[in-house]
C-alpha cells in the first residue's frame, strides 16, 4: 500500500546561510535513495523543510515494500561448468552454492552466448524488502554525505560522542501513520517533534499523519516548516509594511532572514535623522550586513529613518522587540558616522603615498606602483578617444585612494562609492570623483557601465592593466579557478568597446597596457594570448544574447581588432541569412575558401582577355557591377544593405561553378579565374565570413 512518508531531524539552530543547501541536500538523498531501490512511484511528489532547528522531507506515494525483482545471474562459462564428458564440473557446484543455489542442476540453467563464448545463466524472483530496511541505509548514507560546512562533534545524554552540524534531539519516521523502526545518531525513531521554541511554550508535538506534517506545525508548533513558504511571508509583509516606500530586500538578504526564523513578523523601527547625514550606502550596508535590517527609501530613492526587522516573535505589544532593535542598531550606525566624518578631515590626495605600504602583488609592486601605471594606461586610452586626459590621469590617480580610509576599512563593500563621496567633499571634477566608483564597473553580469568620459576610460585601464600583468606573470585562469577575475575583466572590457561603440583597436589597447610594464622584472609579454582570451569572452556574450554560434563565428573568425561595430554585422548576418539566396552564397563562398587556401602561386589581377568562359564573363561583369554599391553600403556603415547587394550575385555565381572549370590544365587561366575568385571572396567578406554561415 502506498502512503506518504515523512523523514526528520529536529536540531539546535542550523547555520543561516547553509540551511536551504542542508535541506534541499536531505531532501534530495533520502528521494534519490529511495527511487533507486524502486521505493517511488513515477508520480511521487518530494517536499523539502527547513526550519532554524529541523531538516524533513515528505514523500508522497512511496512504497511499503519494494517489487520482486527478476534477476538473470551469470554461473559460469561453459567452459569451465562443464567438464571435458560433459557433466557439471568442481568449480559449477562451488559457484552454484556461493550464489545460493546448490541444489540447481544443469537442466534448470539456461544455455547462451556471451560474447564469443556460451555461459550458463540462471534467472530468478527476488522477493522485495521492506521500507524500513531500505530506508535505514539510505537515511545513514544521506545524512553521511551532507554539504556540512564545520561537523560538530557532541555527547549523547548516554555518554556516546555522535558527529553532525549541529546537536539532533529528536528523529520522526512516519509512514502514513505508522512509525518506522529506525535510527540514527543514537535516537529512536518517533512521531514528535518540537515547535517553535517560544510560541509552543517548548512542549513536544506528536504528528499523527505524515500528511498533517506541515498542517499540524503550523497550527500547534507555530512553526511554518517550509522555506520558501517563509520567505514569501516575509517579501509579503515587507511590501505591506513599507507602504508607499520602497523597500530594499535582496534576495540574499531574504534567504538569510528566512533561515533565522520559524514564525517571521515583521516589525517597524527607527533611528534618528541625524544619521542621514552619512551617505546612504553606508547606512544601508551596516543594516543589511550587521543586523539583517531591510532599509526603506522614498520613491526617489533617498534613505528614509525607518527601518524593518523580521522577528521570530508575534505579539500584540512588540515594544520591547522594537526598542532593543533600536537600541541595537544605533551603536552600528554611530560608528558608521564616526568613520565618514574621521575620513573627511584627510584628502584622498594626502592619502596617495601610503598605497606604497600595501602590497598588490610582490612581481608587480605595490599598489602605489599599479597606481602610477593605470594612470598612465588611461591618459594613453583617453588621448586615443580625445577625450581629457587631465582629468583621466587624475581620476586613475584617485580611483584607490579610498582602500585606505576607515570606512572602506570597516565596510570593504563601500570601495569606489566612498571614493566619490570623499573627492566630492575635496572639491575635485564631478566626473574624477565619479571614476573612483565607476571604474569598477561593470561589476558583474549585467550591471551598468560608466555613465562618465573620465569613468570608462579609468575602467578600461584598471581592468587591461590587470589583465595584462597578471597573466603576464603566468596568473591566467585554469579551469574554474580565477583568482583575480580575469574573466569579468575582459567581459568588462568587450562590453564597453561593443556597448559604447568606442573606436578603439584592441591591439593597441594592448600594446598600450604592455607598455606601462617596461622594464617590470619577470614580465612576459602577453598580449597575443590576452587578445584571443577577451574575443572568446566575446563569443559567450554575444551568443547570450541570442546569436547562434554560427552567426558570432561568421563575425569574428576573422579575429577582428575593432569590435565596436560587431553587434551592427551580426544584426546583418541575420538579415542576410534570411534570404533565400544566402544558403547558395555560403555554400560558394565556402568553396572558394578551400580553394583559395591550396593555392600557393601568388594572385594577380584579373584579365579581361583571358576570361573565355560566358559564366566567367558575366560573373566578371557582375562583381564590377555591384562593387560600387557594396562599397558605398560598407562605406555608410550599412551592413545589411552590404550583404543584400551581394545576393544579386547567386545566379552568377552559380553558373560559374557548374560551368568553369577552374583548375584548368593551362596556368594562365588558372590563375585568372582564381583572381576572380579572391576577388569575390574578398568582397563577399567584408561584413563577416559568410562561409560559416554554410551548413
Amino acid at each position: 500500500m502506498n502512503q506518504t512518508l515523512l523523514v526528520e531531524l529536529q536540531t539546535e539552530e542550523l547555520p543561516p546561510k547553509a540551511l536551504v543547501k542542508l535541506g534541499a541536500a536531505f531532501a534530495a538523498g533520502i528521494a534519490n535513495g529511495l527511487k533507486a531501490r524502486d521505493f517511488l512511484d513515477a508520480d511521487s511528489v518530494v517536499t523539502p523543510y527547513a526550519t532554524p532547528r529541523r531538516l524533513a522531507v515528505s514523500i508522497t506515494r512511496v512504497r511499503a515494500t519494494s517489487p520482486d525483482k527478476s534477476i538473470r545471474e551469470k554461473v559460469l562459462p561453459v567452459s569451465v561448468a562443464l567438464d571435458k564428458e560433459g557433466n557439471p564440473s568442481a568449480p559449477l557446484a562451488k559457484k552454484l552454492a556461493a550464489l545460493g543455489f546448490p541444489e540447481l542442476r544443469i537442466a534448470d540453467l539456461e544455455r547462451a552466448q556471451d560474447g564469443k563464448a556460451e555461459s550458463f545463466f540462471y534467472t530468478y524472483t527476488a522477493p522485495g524488502s521492506a521500507l524500513a530496511g531500505g530506508l535505514q541505509e539510505v537515511l545513514a548514507d544521506t545524512v553521511a554525505k551532507l554539504p556540512i560546512p564545520k561537523v560538530m562533534s557532541y555527547q549523547r545524554p548516554d555518554g556516546a560522542t555522535v558527529q553532525f552540524v549541529r546537536p539532533v534531539h529528536l528523529l520522526l519516521a512516519l509512514f502514513g501513520e505508522q512509525v518506522l523502526p529506525l535510527t540514527l545518531l543514537g535516537l529512536d525513531a518517533g512521531r514528535l517533534t518540537m515547535g517553535h521554541r517560544f510560541l509552543s511554550h517548548g512542549q513536544s508535538i506528536a504528528i499523527t499523519h505524515a500528511d498533517k506534517y506541515a498542517t499540524i506545525l503550523e497550527n500547534e508548533g507555530k512553526v511554518m516548516a517550509g522555506a520558501d513558504a517563509r520567505k514569501e511571508s516575509i517579501r509579503a509583509q515587507l511590501l505591506e509594511k513599507a507602504g508607499a516606500d520602497q523597500v530594499l530586500m535582496p534576495e540574499s538578504l531574504l534567504d538569510e532572514v528566512a533561515a533565522l526564523v520559524e514564525w517571521p513578523v515583521v516589525y517597524e523601527c527607527r533611528f534618528e535623522d541625524a544619521f542621514l547625514s552619512v551617505p546612504q550606502e553606508c547606512l544601508i550596508l551596516t543594516m543589511q550586513t550587521n543586523q539583517k535590517y531591510f532599509a526603506l527609501t522614498d520613491s526617489e530613492g533617498k534613505l528614509r529613518s525607518r527601518f524593518l526587522i523580521v522577528s521570530n516573535i508575534a505579539t500584540d505589544d512588540p515594544q520591547h522587540i522594537v526598542g532593543g532593535n533600536e537600541r541595537v542598531v544605533r551603536p552600528r550606525l554611530s560608528d558608521a558616522k564616526f568613520f565618514f566624518e574621521q575620513d573627511k578631515k584627510k584628502s584622498l590626495e594626502s592619502r596617495l603615498p601610503q598605497l606604497a605600504n600595501v602590497v598588490y602583488h610582490n612581481k608587480l609592486g605595490t599598489q602605489a606602483e599599479r597606481t602610477e601605471r593605470v594612470t598612465r594606461l588611461a591618459g594613453a586610452i583617453a588621448k586615443r578617444l580625445g577625450y581629457d586626459v587631465a582629468l583621466a590621469e587624475r581620476g586613475a590617480r584617485l580611483a584607490k585612494a579610498d582602500l585606505l580610509t576607515d570606512m572602506v576599512g570597516e565596510f570593504p563593500e563601500l570601495q569606489g562609492i566612498m571614493g566619490t563621496y570623499y573627492a566630492r567633499h575635496d572639491g575635485e571634477p564631478d566626473e574624477v570623483a565619479l571614476a573612483a566608483s565607476e571604474h569598477y564597473q561593470p561589476r558583474f553580469a549585467g550591471d551598468k557601465l560608466p555613465s562618465t568620459n573620465t569613468g570608462l576610460v579609468v575602467a578600461l585601464a584598471d581592468k587591461l592593466e590587470t589583465l595584462v600583468g597578471i597573466w603576464a606573470i603566468g596568473l591566467q585562469p585554469t579551469g574554474e579557478k580565477d583568482p583575480f577575475a580575469l574573466r569579468r575583466h575582459a567581459l568588462g572590457v568587450m562590453r564597453m568597446l561593443v556597448e559604447k561603440r568606442l573606436p578603439l583597436a584592441i591591439s593597441e589597447l594592448l600594446a598600450d597596457a604592455a607598455n606601462v610594464f617596461a622594464g617590470q622584472a619577470a614580465f612576459k609579454d602577453p598580449r597575443e594570448e590576452v587578445g584571443a582570451f577577451m574575443l572568446d569572452r566575446l563569443r559567450g556574450m554575444l551568443r547570450e544574447r541570442g546569436f547562434t554560434p554560427n552567426e558570432v563565428e561568421a563575425v569574428l573568425a576573422q579575429n577582428p581588432d575593432r569590435v565596436d561595430d560587431v553587434v551592427q554585422r551580426l544584426e546583418a548576418v541575420q538579415a542576410f541569412a534570411a534570404l533565400p539566396e544566402s544558403a547558395s552564397l555560403a555554400a560558394a563562398n565556402k568553396r572558394i575558401t578551400n580553394i583559395l587556401k591550396k593555392t600557393d602561386a601568388a594572385i594577380g589581377t584579373v584579365s579581361q582577355e583571358l576570361l573565355q568562359e560566358e559564366a566567367e564573363r558575366k560573373l566578371a561583369g557582375a562583381i564590377e557591377r555591384v562593387r560600387p554599391q557594396v562599397d558605398a553600403a560598407f562605406a555608410s556603415g550599412d551592413f545589411a544593405g552590404t550583404l543584400k547587394t551581394l545576393a544579386q550575385l547567386r545566379d552568377d555565381v552559380d553558373a560559374f561553378f557548374n560551368d568553369v572549370m577552374v583548375m584548368a590544365e593551362d596556368q594562365a587561366l588558372r590563375n585568372n579565374r582564381l583572381a576572380l575568385l579572391s576577388s569575390l571572396h574578398g568582397m563577399m567578406n567584408r561584413v563577416a565570413d559568410i562561409s560559416k554561415l554554410a551548413a
